[in-house]
Parts: structure tokens; sequence; C-alpha cells
């Protein structure tokens, strides 16, 4: 792994990868997008998607990308081409998505509620259904949940990405925050989101990506202030304090490594999605260290 440049390899491997256009992914790649973290042999090509239009790309046809970002709701549909890397991944400390109503609500009234949710293959609907099994949900782009909770065309929606900071300017009641819920009732953190790589790459290479990007994640991590200023220009109108206090939720040591409890929630949640009914499928985890 060469960091700020080092010569080429003759033959160069094109790696497809594919990530959202948020502050946090943009943040954890800009080593690997701005060629600060290098691979000989290897070149990462980008792709920007929303995480379900992710989901569904790595779930058609054995894959889009070799490498991408994906809601760990998704692997059970993927695993057969697809493995986790152990880091990149977005994993909260006691908080998560957050149901939010236009009126004080209480948990327990969630079940009379129709909830606006950000897509079937999220880990945000995941959890949602783990905690009130019965739920009635309806699907949107999450940045037209928080609009239509207002204007009263849902009762509540369940909020990721950085609506979770800004719901209250909106006039917005938390009805229940799922990551300090699950771990309250788990005591593990809560994994929204992981990177993810195509089975089909020589394990050797599968190896190297998870090296690239825990090193693209460290590199961040060491010069927040270049590339905090690139992760800005994907931070959607949102000033730079809240996209800063976004990044920072998400993007720590535990994206650098999962740990332990990281990947005990992973198999967790996965086997209680199963176990409920949720997820059709039982989840082989394997996870891809770096080399």
């Amino acid at each position: 792994m060469e960091a700020n440049g080092g010569p080429a390899a003759d033959a160069v491997r094109e790696i497809s990868v594919g990530h959202s256009p948020d502050s946090d992914d943009a943040f954890m790649f800009y080593g690997l997008a701005t060629s600060k973290v290098r691979v000989p042999g290897l070149k990462f090509v980008h792709q920007l998607n929303d995480i379900e239009t992710l989901n569904r790309k790595a779930a058609e046809d054995g894959g889009q990308y070799d490498v991408t970002a994906i809601s760990f709701h998704a692997y059970p549909y993927v695993q057969q081409h697809y493995a986790l890397l152990s880091c990149g991944g977005s994993v909260g400390e006691g908080f998560g998505p957050v149901v939010v109503a236009s009126r004080p609500a209480q948990p327990a009234e969630i079940g009379d509620l129709t909830i606006a949710v950000p897509g079937t293959m999220t880990t945000a609907y995941l959890a949602l259904r783990l905690f009130a099994p019965e739920v009635k949900t309806v699907a949107m782009l999450f940045d037209e949940i928080i609009p239509s909770v207002v204007e009263g065309r849902c009762d509540a929606g369940l909020i990721i990405h950085k609506g979770n900071l800004t719901y209250s300017q909106q006039g917005l009641f938390r009805v229940v925050d799922l990551g300090r819920w699950w771990q309250e009732t788990q005591h593990l953190p809560l994994p929204l989101m992981g990177i993810a790589v195509r089975r089909s790459l020589d394990p050797e290479v599968s190896a190297q990506v998870a090296g690239a990007v825990q090193a693209s994640i460290r590199f961040a991590l060491e010069h927040r202030e270049e590339a905090m200023a690139y992760a800005l220009q994907f931070s959607r109108a949102v000033d730079a304090q809240l996209a800063e206090q976004f990044v920072a939720m998400w993007v720590n040591e535990r994206a650098l490594d999962y740990g332990e409890a990281g990947r005990e929630a992973v198999q967790r949640m996965l086997r209680l999605g199963y176990e409920s009914g949720v997820i059709p499928h039982a989840a082989e985890v394997e996870f891809i260290s770096p080399k």
C-alpha cells in the first residue's frame, strides 16, 4: 500500500467501486478517490448511488460493482456473489435511525402509524421491523421522508443520514431511536451499512481491496481537514458544522475495523431478521480482512 504516490504497476486492474454520494462515504473514500492512497496494480473507479440503489444493483445479475456499499440487511440477498470487508462500514454506538412524527408519540404507538421508510432493503427498515413486527410502512426516497411527514402525507418517518440531526428543526418529534433501543436490548452497536467485495475476485485481490479501503479511512482520519474539505462537496447543501458532526458519528475506529462486538452485531442482526421472517435467507457472514 502506498500513500501520496509511488511507482505504477505495469499491469493495472480496474476495480469498480459503488458508494453513496454522502459526506461520510466521501470522507472514507477520499484517499482512494484522489489517489492519495494507491495500490500497485489496481485502479479504483468510483460510481455514486444512494444506498437503496446500491442494494438493488448488488442483487441484480450477480452484482454490478466489484466493491460496493450495501445495507447489512441486503447481505443475505447477495451473499452468493459478495463477502463483507471487515472495515468501511457505518456502525452506530448507541444511536441510529430515528422514527419521527409531527406530534409527540410514544414507542408503543408505532403500530398505529403509517411510517415512511427509505427502502425495504435498508438496515433501518430491518431494525424497525424487529422493533415493531406489524408496523405499516410505505417506501420512498430518504430525502422525501421528512417533507412527507411535515406535510401530513405520512404519520411518521424513519429518518437516516443527516436527517437524524435536523428533524427537530422541521418541528418533528422523536418517537424512538432504534440505535439506542438496539444498544439497550442487545448490548451491541447497531450495524447499518457495510462494504462488500465480489467473491469472483482472486482472494489476494480481495485482501488488497480490504487493505486499500482501510488505508483510505486511516488517511482521512489522519488528514481530517483536507478530507472534510473534499467531503463537503457531497454534503447536499448541509452546512459544514453539521457535515463534520455527521462524519464524526460514522467514520471512526469502528470504521477501520468492526472489532469483535461489531462482527457479532452484524451476525445477530441478520440472525434475528431471519428468525423473525423479515429475511427469507439465513446469512452466512464472511469477513475479508486487509492483507
